[in-house]
Parts: structure tokens; C-alpha cells; sequence
């Protein structure tokens, strides 16, 4: 890491971590104001649970960064455990991953990435639809929505300007991005949307979907 990049705000100490499901995804539950947020629950409901219990608070919502069934495998589940008291909230671009239907939406996407769905049926979860459909603008809790497509049509970022926190999802990751050949991948937005991003605060820290905190400065080089 260059000595110029670096940021007391990179060890956040109302941000836990939990690596969940086949492929490492990067679950965050965020503290705020006396609330919570799980974004990005993709597998393992029980150890987020488990997690959300050690903050002492019950979750506001369930925000998901966009549709991949690496991001979402958990979501039925919280929604039985905080039945009543949490919202569940996607872009309105990648509402089709929740729902009746999305079973063979997320079919599609897991052939075009393994050649084969049946990895699937032992994840698989069926999810109702979302509570709030987001957009680019839209304030939720402590967040503002940016839109940043490319690795999905719906592909978010969870921005809290004040506290320079940017949970990034898949669009970008500490040394890279997420990948544009699934089925609404495109690789020329995903550059125009990492642009975008770079253009933010240098000290803005970045919680991605998988693999390690980085901050914006780090990401220019």
C-alpha cells in the first residue's frame, strides 16, 4: 500500500465482516445510529444471525448490491428471523433475481458461468420480492444509491458520503473488478462505472463483495 493511501477510517469498528458460501462472499453488517444494515447476505443465515445478535440490534434492512445468487442465498432466512422488522431492497434493474421466476433467472446465469445449474439446488433458497426497489439517487438509512452497472444491469453501490464508506459490491474489488460474461455483463459499462468511482474521495474506504477493504486512492494506481 503506498504510505499516501492509507486512512485511520480503513479499520471501521461499526463494520463486521463475515466471508460466507462457495465462492467467499463478503457479507457486511453495518452500524448506524443505533440500527443496522446486512448487505450482501449470500449463504451461511445462521453465523449472520449469530453475528447480528453479538451487535445487539435488530437489522433495518437487507440491501443487496445486485442479484447474484452468491449475494442473496441467505436472504429468505433472515427474513423468516426478523420477520416484520427489516426491508429488503435491490436496483430496480435486478429485481428479476428475486421472486417468483427468478429460479430460472439465476439458472441461466449459473450455466453461463459453470456450464451447468445444478451447483445451484443445493443453495437455492427461493426469495420473495423486494420490499424497496432502488434507483440511482435514492437515499436508504445512512446509504446513497450510486448506480454503477456493468457487472450486472442493477449493480449498486452503498454509499455513505458522510463517513466515506463505500460498500461496492462487485463492480470493484482491492486490485480489480467483476466480471462482465454473465448474462447482463457489460464490460464497457463496468470501465465507465469504475471511472465514476474513482473519481470519489481518495480516502473513501471500499468494502467490496469479495476479497479485501481497499480505499479509492489505492484503486487509482
Amino acid at each position: 500500500m503506498k504510505a499516501s493511501c492509507y486512512h485511520p477510517s480503513m479499520n471501521k469498528g461499526n463494520i463486521n465482516n463475515l466471508v460466507v458460501g462457495p465462492v467467499a462472499t463478503n457479507c457486511w453488517i453495518y452500524e448506524y445510529s443505533g440500527k443496522a444494515a446486512v448487505i450482501d447476505p449470500g449463504d451461511e443465515a445462521e453465523r449472520i444471525i449469530a453475528a447480528i445478535k453479538k451487535t445487539s440490534l435488530s437489522p433495518e434492512y437487507i440491501l443487496l448490491t445486485h442479484g447474484h445468487f452468491d449475494h442473496i442465498c441467505a436472504v429468505k432466512q433472515l427474513l423468516d428471523a426478523y420477520e416484520g422488522s427489516v426491508k429488503l431492497a435491490i436496483h430496480s434493474l435486478d429485481s428479476q433475481y428475486l421472486g417468483p421466476g427468478s429460479r430460472d433467472v439465476h439458472d441461466k446465469s449459473i450455466k453461463a458461468a459453470m456450464g451447468g445449474s445444478s451447483f445451484l439446488d443445493a443453495f437455492w433458497n427461493e426469495t420473495p420480492p423486494a420490499d424497496i426497489l432502488l434507483s440511482e439517487g435514492s437515499v436508504i438509512g445512512p446509504f446513497t444509491v450510486l448506480h454503477v452497472p456493468g457487472h450486472s444491469p442493477g449493480s449498486c453501490a452503498f454509499w455513505d458520503k458522510k463517513n466515506k464508506v463505500l460498500f461496492s459490491g462487485d463492480t470493484l474489488f482491492a486490485g480489480g473488478c467483476g466480471r462482465t460474461d454473465l448474462p447482463g455483463g457489460n464490460e464497457k459499462q463496468i470501465f465507465e462505472s469504475l471511472k465514476r468511482l474513482c473519481k470519489m474521495d481518495g480516502d473513501t474506504v471500499v468494502y467490496p463483495g469479495h476479497g479485501d477493504i481497499t480505499n479509492i486512492c489505492r484503486e487509482r494506481y
